[in-house]
């Protein structure tokens, strides 16, 4: 596997997803000089999302973390989702309230998907859950294909077109457990509430956002 590794760093050197600079010798994930820049939240620093009781993210959706995700959804950045779930597990572990008893996503569109090759958050939540060894299922499915979130408006325009595009997936039961919901960025909040208010309606107890960053 080492072997395999050094291989695919001979052919594909590492770079760092905030700035893309190709790292230096030590380095590994992320440069030493966006480790200073990058804009970590606080344990205050939480953010309101309908049906979900909180939600938590390491960093703020701002300068070279906006940059990362980029990098990471549509420059075909896959690997990033190591180092960024690292970071949510340690967020979620920090400042997660009660214990959890799953750990699900927000999907794309099965059409959304296929262009692209994988679906972000899902990679999220499946290293989340790799690092907390808490079980990570498929609960949700994305039914109406919608226009991008970032590309949607104000809070009113991406609510409505998000508005009844999530649903549980038939023979899922999430009955009183107590759910994580990943995602890569909340900015408005209306899809993971309208996740979370398809989760809540089949049953789960309570819903925790998790996501990378987060808007002011």
């Amino acid at each position: 596997m080492r072997a395999l590794e050094r291989l695919l760093d001979l052919l594909y050197p590492p770079k760092c997803p905030f700035c893309g600079r190709l790292l230096e010798r030590g380095e590994e994930g992320w440069c030493a000089s966006c480790q200073e820049a990058l804009p970590w939240t606080g344990p205050e620093d939480g953010k309101t999302v309908e049906f979900c009781e909180a939600c938590l993210s390491p960093l703020w959706y701002r300068d070279g973390v906006r940059d990362g995700i980029r990098r990471y959804k549509f420059d075909g950045g896959r690997g990033h989702a190591r180092l960024f779930g690292e970071w949510m597990a340690q967020c979620l572990q920090d400042r997660g309230t009660r214990p959890a008893g799953l750990i699900t996503w927000a999907p794309l569109h099965p059409k959304r998907r296929r262009e692209r090759g994988y679906d972000q958050s899902e990679l999220l939540a499946r290293r989340v859950g790799e690092l907390t060894g808490l079980p990570v299922e498929n609960t949700l499915e994305k039914v109406r294909a919608t226009a991008v979130q970032s590309q949607t408006g104000e809070d009113e325009a991406r609510r409505a077109n998000v508005r009844g595009a999530y649903r549980v997936l038939p023979g899922v039961r999430v009955d009183g457990k107590r759910v994580v919901l990943v995602d890569d960025v909340v900015t408005s909040g209306a899809t993971l509430a309208e996740c979370a208010a398809a989760l809540r309606q089949a049953g789960a107890a309570s819903v925790v956002g998790l996501t990378f960053a987060r808007a002011r």
